[in-house]
This record gives C-alpha cells, sequence and structure tokens, in this order.
C-alpha cells in the first residue's frame, strides 16, 4: 500500500490508550489518513463528528478507535451492556466493520456482536442476547431483536451510523429515527456520523439526533480520486463483449470487477468469459448471503480474480488490490458511478476505471461528468483492441426449455432492472 495518502499526524500522538495503540502498530497503522486526522482529536474530547470523506480513506478506523476510548473511559460496572451501536445500511458492510473491529481490538477485553438479515437467525439471536459490548449490525434486524427484547438501547454510550446517505437510498431512515429516539439522548452519549456524501437530507439528520455536531469534510479536487485513471470507450451492443475480452486480454488485471445493471446480463457475460478461460464470480442481490461470503472471500484470496456484480457491490466492500473496474454498463444513479470506480485506488493504490458508453446507456455519461465535474477521456476502439477469436459459449440444456412455466418466471425476473435491496432483507 502506498503511504502518500497520510498524513504526518501519527496514532501514538493522539489521546488514545496504550491497548489501542499496541493494536494498531501490529496492524501496521502508523500515520492517520485526513479524515482519521481531523476527526479523531474531536472525538477523543467528546465532540460529535459528521464527517464526510471518498470511499477508502479510512473512515472505519476513525469511528472504531474513538468508540473503543471512550468504552475504555467509562468502565464502570454498573452500566449494562451494550454500551455502543455500529449501524450499516448492507450486510457487507457490517461484515467488514466488524472485521475491522476485530483486528484493531486485538488487545482490548471488549465483545462485539455482529447481526444482519438472510442469515443464523437463532445463532444471532443467541449471540445478541449475551454481554456484548458494541452491537454492529444493519437496521432491519437490530430492530426485530430489540423488539423482542433480546438487548436495550437504554445504556448506548456511542452511536455510529456509517454510509448515511446509502441509509436513505434504501429506505432505512425511518428504522433509524426509531432506533435513535430509544437511546440516551444526544447530550449523553457520543455520535459519530460517517457519509461520503454529506447532501441536506444527511445534514438534516446530524443536527437532528447528535449533540451540536462538528462537520468535518475532507473535499478532494474532484469527486472521483485522482489515483484513479478514468478513461471510456463507445462501443455499439456488438462490440461490448469483444472489447471486454480484448481489454483483459490487454491489461491483465490483478483483480477487478466488472458492473452490469441487471441480473440478467451479469449471467450473460459471465458465460462468455466462462468460454473464453477466465474464472468468475457473479455476484447479483439474490445471492444468498453464505454463497456471498464465500464468493467474496474467494475474491480476497485470489482464488477468483474477476467479479461480475451489480450495484449491490459497489459500496460497503474493502477488497484489496483491485486494479481496474469495469462499467460494462453506465449506470443510470450517477452517484453510483463514484461508489463503483471506489472501489479500486483504495488506501492510496492506484487503479484505472473503463466503462463502456454503449448505445442503451450512452444517456448517463453527460449527467456523471457533470456530478463528477470533468469529462472522462473517451478513446477510440480500434481493430486490434477487440478480441479477434471468441469462444461463444454452450447453449443451455433442452430440458430447460420443456420447462415453460419456469423459464417464464426466469425471464420475467431477470427483465426487471434490480433495484436496492429491500429494507426486510438487511
Amino acid at each position: 500500500m502506498k503511504k502518500s495518502h497520510l498524513t504526518e499526524t501519527r496514532f501514538s500522538n493522539l489521546e488514545l490508550s496504550a491497548s489501542i495503540i499496541k493494536g494498531l502498530n501490529e496492524a501496521d497503522f502508523i500515520n492517520c489518513t485526513p479524515i482519521q486526522d481531523r476527526s479523531l482529536p474531536l472525538l477523543l474530547r467528546g465532540r460529535d463528528v459528521a464527517g464526510q470523506a471518498q470511499t477508502g480513506t479510512g473512515k472505519t478506523a476513525a469511528f472504531l478507535l474513538a468508540t473503543f476510548q471512550q468504552l475504555i473511559n467509562d468502565e464502570s460496572e454498573k452500566i449494562k451492556n451494550p454500551r455502543a451501536i455500529i449501524i450499516a445500511p448492507t450486510r457487507e458492510l457490517a461484515i467488514q466493520i466488524h472485521k475491522d473491529a476485530l483486528l484493531l481490538s486485538a488487545y482490548l477485553n471488549l465483545k462485539f456482536a455482529l447481526i444482519y438479515g438472510g442469515t443464523d437467525y437463532k445463532k444471532q439471536l443467541n449471540t445478541i442476547k449475551g454481554n456484548n459490548d458494541v452491537i454492529i449490525g444493519t437496521p432491519g434486524r437490530i430492530i426485530d431483536f430489540y423488539k423482542q427484547n433480546a438487548f436495550t438501547l437504554n445504556n448506548i454510550q456511542v452511536m455510529v451510523m456509517d454510509e448515511a446517505d446509502r441509509m436513505f437510498d434504501l429506505g432505512f431512515i425511518k428504522d433509524i429515527r426509531f432506533l435513535l429516539r430509544r437511546m440516551p439522548p444526544p447530550e449523553k452519549r457520543l455520535n459519530l456520523l460517517f457519509s461520503a456524501t454529506m447532501s441536506y437530507k444527511v445534514t438534516e439528520l446530524a443536527y437532528e439526533h447528535m449533540n451540536n455536531p462538528v462537520i468535518v469534510k475532507i473535499e478532494a479536487e474532484r469527486r472521483t480520486a485522482n489515483a484513479i485513471k478514468q478513461l471510456a470507450y463507445c462501443p455499439s451492443n456488438e462490440q461490448k463483449i469483444p472489447l471486454l475480452l480484448g481489454l483483459l486480454e490487454r491489461n491483465q488485471p490483478q483483480r477487478c470487477i466488472v458492473f452490469l445493471n441487471t441480473k440478467r446480463d451479469v449471467e450473460k457475460v459471465n458465460r462468455y468469459l466462462l468460454a473464453n478461460g477466465y474464472k468468475t464470480a457473479m455476484l447479483s442481490g439474490d445471492v444468498p448471503q453464505e454463497k456471498r461470503q464465500r464468493l467474496l472471500n474467494d475474491f480476497q484470496e485470489n482464488k477468483v480474480t474477476m467479479m461480475l456484480a451489480t450495484d449491490v457491490a459497489a459500496r460497503g466492500l474493502h477488497i484489496p488490490d483491485v486494479s481496474h473496474v469495469f462499467n460494462y454498463d453506465l449506470p443510470q444513479d450517477v452517484e453510483d458511478y463514484v461508489h463503483r470506480i471506489g472501489r479500486t485506488a483504495r488506501f492510496g493504490a492506484s487503479g484505472e476505471a473503463i466503462s463502456f458508453i454503449c448505445e442503451e446507456y450512452a444517456y448517463s455519461m453527460p449527467d456523471i461528468e457533470e456530478y463528477i465535474g470533468h469529462k472522462v477521456p473517451v478513446e477510440s476502439i480500434h481493430d486490434d483492441l477487440l478480441a479477434k477469436e471468441i469462444k461463444k459459449p454452450e447453449r443451455r440444456s433442452q430440458k430447460s426449455v420443456k420447462k415453460p412455466v419456469a423459464e417464464k418466471r426466469i425471464t420475467q425476473s431477470a427483465s426487471v432492472p434490480e433495484s436496492p435491496q429491500s429494507p426486510e432483507n438487511q
């Protein structure tokens, strides 16, 4: 990892306990990123912070360290757990936060409960009933267990809301308000809110449920990281597969993500890639949680180096060494473009984002460029850029053709563009 994204401020110079510093040193966390440098001194002195910074800049470590120190400062045996709650919009993000929490709290006597929808209901319920210091989870499952009286919110000393803008996008805001109103009043707890974008709605939420928060914004010259090389091509629909295969052959990505807009197209492109010798993983909204985690682990461990995904993978995934992001389909939401390409060039590394301005989604590019504040360079498609020999995927088994009812269901499901995950699935 490159160190050019770090500040001169060292964690050892902050008001952090020796046990926290020891864990940071072992995890090779020595110098602060800008968001950590700006927010931690305030948080460690009890000030609420609403922080904005680009994805991959260290927001998670900032709120975890502040949470740990606050709990260490007040370890009264009279207080019943849980004493801190960290709310994330997606399962993947909650899992990643929990993983980071275990890493950074190696020398702390803290117990964490990870809860999220989609799997392990009874196991998570039994876990949450234990004596946990910190709850990390998604809104729907947290509320579910709270209504069963599995835990209380009466003693919360630290409240963290991560990816607050995504909470609005996924329709969780009523759930968030439900939880916040059942905790001690804002002045009785430390409140942290972090977001990639600080919209009016997010700012309003901060001032309503936090104690006079300090707004900390780490502004970049551009909405997209400067370390990301962005370029685009304008293929016809028939050229998209040959162009993708040609670019993969030319660039030889160390690890890459190919984004598409629908599950149907993910499956179609995946069949072509498999037929042409690439080992891939597919990630879309209806993949069961256990399989989803297995695919992500395989991707992180280089068992698979290429992932095809819908926008379910654009946020909350902290996967190192993604060298290339391909927008096979341009996203229809401009913010999704930023979050997609933000999967590369994380924590000071460099990366490349290549977008296809195709016949179907070309209308999205002007809005994307207006949002990010600059033009995306467009390169010509030369014949030597297109794959010459393309193996076509084998046709599906005729058995599936003899099942018109099941086939009809699949077609109907695939024809509808994927929407964000519903709250009850969280």
